[in-house]
């Protein structure tokens, strides 16, 4: 048999189960975040960590021209290197039956017998290469997804203009490429752009580097510093064309996924904070009320012997019931949610089996930030009724103090109707009350804000990114640094209608102890292709003694327009120089700087000589053209903006915009919620007083007004407040999350403030139609005999 305390809980939970219901929604949506936010993190982070180890994943990375194999032995006898690994990786572009346009990738060689001691191979179909034998092919999974291929398909690749045709021997993931992506480029296109391994001969006879080797991977001995031993790698590496070491931290793929891990990180903070205060606002009204209408019983508990502790545990227990609702709908709500979103990933990451695994510990910290969260807004009101002396809560509440309103006062008193004055003068006797709904409908307001300003931001990155900053058609990229003459030969091509040569060249960037290895891209005075733009969207002209770096890089390094940056080339003679910063332009894919073409190719000591060329295009002329790049072998990539465009589409645009359908409806669920609450609660407190005056001579509609006034009057305060408190945690959490390789612009349109607004509009009036049913059906006579 339950104990009386705990039958009392029953019934009052089963009289506001309504109210009860709504807090433990709203405090599912914010649980359920955090419970789905912290799960994927530590799916990703333990997926990753296991790939690792299993595939002997390397520490240090380097390219270079070409080196004689008698090399690695030196780079394993520099301190700290533990194990090294030699090889080759080169670039290829393929024809596919069926794809309109070339295909690319890099070829990458593995040991002609036995496994790679670093970044080993996971077979995920078919097998491996046979030891010894010629014309076959490794291909990466994300690449033959994306074209359909399978074991035993033919494959043809023109390797170093040679057209060859390989069997599929089987489809493979390495930890090299969890991201698949063209070098340099921060979003995949994994139907024109794959990795593919061949045998070191195969690779080796082709590109006439047998006994060479122009790719270096290393782990590092136990204890081993990571700059000391990149410093002393680069410095070996220099007389072979090395184009400069890095540490994992800096490895591409490595780079995305933790990315992808702080994005996480952040919002499972951001979002369920204000939920939960939310929450805690809305419980603190739930209870104040109930705490308010049973004074009389609270004193007769204590009359019977019931200690303040007791009392006490009894009304916190009555919160803590609504904290087990919203955990145990939280749990439900984010592991579903997060088993979708892991679906997701997998169109961006490769990882033999990535699974959803619950966090338990995101379960407990979900159960402590509930109860700490409405322990906080219910704590004061259950311990000033539990000190309440018996003789002191048997007498009824002392009457509030009955004048004029602040309005009545200033002379409008005959413009208002009966019921407006009362509503106002409700509001005028309880300011806090007042102020504590205000505030949770501000809150619910604002949540409704960050989602579709995520969804601005996307749609401004397909316009602004391939239609404002990159206004060619294609961008091909060359095999090696070429004489400007091949630009002439490629503005040739059926279907060119214009052509603006670039130039590519890999550098590192010192400012104030700080560095970062990016390219160094070209820019042409007035630019009709690719341009960089600043904040406003003004074009920056293309400094002929200067940089124009991203403004993420800025932020990176610490700098400003003015700051001297000293750039390191890793190529070529790898000349240094110090150079300022004349402007920051505005991009959203990656960290770049900026310099006019011919700037770039005096800072390199070279002459004329460009690494590709963007393209305009007659449309109706793309399939002559494409057929006819195919015949071209210096051409080593080729990156469609259309096809880029729809790949974004596929995959970061449509992962970011499960993400805000996430937290739109979160959001919306919230806004009902306060509202209704709310709404309830003014009903049921004022339920005596309106019964009254129905008894006097008021009408049902005079009546129900009072409520609907005060329902309008708290959303006429709260919503312009909750617009602007959106504005800012919009601000605050795009900025935060915004990293290195994919940022989102902060675009405000009218459309997210209109969608906030009509939200709040609906449920106000959803929340009124309830409340008015409820006063039509109030038993007068019944509500009048005891305040219960």
């Amino acid at each position: 048999m339950l104990p009386h305390l705990d039958r009392k809980l029953l019934r009052d939970l089963a009289r506001l189960k309504g109210q009860a219901a709504a807090v433990s929604l709203v405090m599912a949506c914010g649980l359920a975040m955090l419970i789905m936010a912290r799960s994927l993190i530590h799916s990703l982070e333990t997926t990753r960590a296991a790939y690792y180890q299993a595939n002997h994943f390397a520490d240090l990375f380097a390219s270079l021209k070409r080196a004689p194999n008698d090399l690695g032995a030196r780079i394993a006898a520099l301190p700290g290197v533990a194990t090294v690994q030699t090889d080759l990786a080169v670039p290829v572009t393929l024809d596919l039956p069926g794809l309109a346009e070339p295909a690319s990738g890099l070829v990458r060689s593995l040991p002609d017998f036995g496994a790679p001691e670093l970044n080993r191979l996971f077979l995920r179909r078919g097998a491996w290469l046979s030891p010894g034998a010629r014309g076959e092919v490794l291909v990466g999974e994300a690449f033959a997804k994306a074209n359909a291929l399978n074991p035993g398909d033919p494959l043809t690749l023109l390797l170093n203009g040679r057209r060859q045709t390989f069997r599929i021997a089987g489809i493979v993931l390495s930890p090299e490429y969890i991201f698949e992506s063209r070098p340099g480029a921060a979003l995949p296109d994994s139907r024109t752009y794959g990795i593919f391994w061949m045998s070191y001969k195969e690779v080796a006879t082709a590109w006439n580097l047998y006994g060479a080797f122009n790719h270096v991977a290393a782990t590092l001995a136990p204890g081993a510093s990571s700059p000391a031993v990149i410093a002393e790698l680069d410095r070996l590496l220099v007389p072979y064309g090395g184009r400069g070491a890095y540490g994992r931290k800096d490895h591409p793929s490595h780079i995305r996924v933790t990315d992808e891990i702080r994005v996480l990180t952040i919002l499972s903070i951001g979002f369920p904070t204000i939920f939960l205060c939310v929450a805690s606002f809305m419980t603190n009204s739930v209870l104040s009320r109930l705490l308010a209408l049973q004074r009389e019983q609270i004193a007769i508990l204590k009359a019977f012997g019931f200690a303040n502790r007791q009392i006490a545990v009894h009304y916190l227990k009555f919160a803590f019931v609504m904290v087990a609702g919203g955990v145990l709908l939280g749990l439900l709500g984010g592991v579903v949610l997060g088993r979708q979103l892991v679906g997701m990933y997998e169109l961006m990451f490769r990882f033999p089996d990535l699974v959803f695994q619950l966090d338990f510990s995101a379960v407990a910290i979900a159960l402590a930030v509930g109860l700490g969260a409405v322990t906080l807004g219910v704590f004061s009101s259950v311990r000033q009724a539990a000190r309440l002396p018996p003789a002191e809560a048997m007498r009824p509440e002392p009457p509030a103090s009955y004048r004029p309103s602040r309005l009545e006062r200033l002379g409008l008193k005959r413009l208002l109707s009966h019921s407006f004055r009362i509503a106002v003068r409700n509001l005028e006797r309880r300011p806090m009350q007042a102020l504590f709904t205000v505030a949770g409908l501000a809150l619910a307001t604002a949540l409704l804000i960050l989602p579709n300003t995520f969804k601005a931001g996307i749609a401004d990155i397909l316009d602004f990114k391939w239609d404002v900053v990159q206004r060619q058609d294609i961008n091909l990229g060359l095999v090696e640094p070429s004489s400007a003459r091949i630009a002439h030969e490629l503005a040739q091509l059926p279907g060119v209608t214009s052509l603006e040569p670039s130039r590519f060249a890999a550098v590192r960037i010192h400012f104030n102890g700080r560095s970062r290895q990016i390219g160094l891209r070209s820019l042409l005075p007035n630019a009709r292709h690719s341009r960089a733009v600043d904040h406003a969207g003004r074009e920056i002209p293309p400094p002929t003694d200067g940089l124009v770096v991203s403004a993420k890089l800025a932020e990176v390094l610490g700098a400003r327009v003015g700051d001297l940056l000293v750039v390191e080339a890793l190529e070529g003679r790898r000349p240094v120089k110090t150079l300022p910063i004349t402007g920051l332009a505005e991009d959203f894919t990656g960290i770049a700087a900026y310099m006019e073409l011919s700037a770039i190719n005096r800072f390199l000591g070279e002459g004329d000589v460009i690494t590709g060329a963007s393209l305009g295009l007659d449309m109706s002329k793309r399939g002559e053209f494409l057929a006819a790049l195919k015949e071209i072998p210096r051409v080593s990539t080729v990156a469609i903006k259309e096809s880029m465009r729809k790949s974004f589409r596929e995959t970061t645009a449509q992962m970011m915009g499960l993400i805000q359908s996430i937290y739109l409806m979160f959001s919306v669920v919230v806004a009902f919620g306060v509202i209704y609450n709310n709404a309830r609660i003014s009903l049921a407190e004022r339920a005596r007083e309106l019964a009254t005056l129905r008894v006097v001579g008021m009408t049902q509609r005079e009546v129900g007004a009072i409520i609907v006034i005060e329902l309008v009057l708290l959303a006429v305060l709260a919503v312009p407040l909750g617009l602007v408190m959106g504005t800012g945690f919009a601000t605050v959490i795009i900025s935060t999350v915004s990293t290195e390789t994919v940022r989102l612009p902060l675009v405000f349109t009218s459309y997210t403030y209109t969608f906030a607004v009509l939200v709040v509009v609906t449920a106000s009036v959803f929340s009124a139609l309830v409340v008015l049913r409820k006063l039509k059906q109030l038993d007068l006579i019944a509500t009048l005999k005891a305040p219960e």
